[in-house]
């Protein structure tokens, strides 16, 4: 994937805010996953519609880190939610 893509919440997800945390429930697998309150913000980006490269604008924005280190942990998050049917490429 690069910074341009866009990803989309797969439509055997739903996903509820629970305090910070976020957590999901495959339909298909019937397993359920949780974000950590920055998985839970990237979560909401993504159901904005925002491509990787805003995702990460605002990570970098929002918790002052490198900007290396959130294209690297996106990008990890997102193979791993690919992994898990949670979400698909656009």
């Amino acid at each position: 994937m690069t910074l341009t893509d866009k990803v989309i919440v797969s439509s055997q997800t739903v996903a509820r805010q629970v305090g910070d945390e976020t957590v999901i429930l495959h339909l298909g697998s019937c397993t359920y996953y949780s974000l950590d309150s920055v998985g839970a913000r990237i979560w909401q980006l993504i159901e904005e519609g925002r491509t990787l490269k805003e995702i990460c604008d605002v990570v970098v924005d929002e918790y002052e880190v490198l900007r290396e280190d959130v294209e690297r942990d996106i990008r990890s998050l997102i193979n791993d939610l690919l992994a898990h049917d949670l979400v698909g490429a656009s």
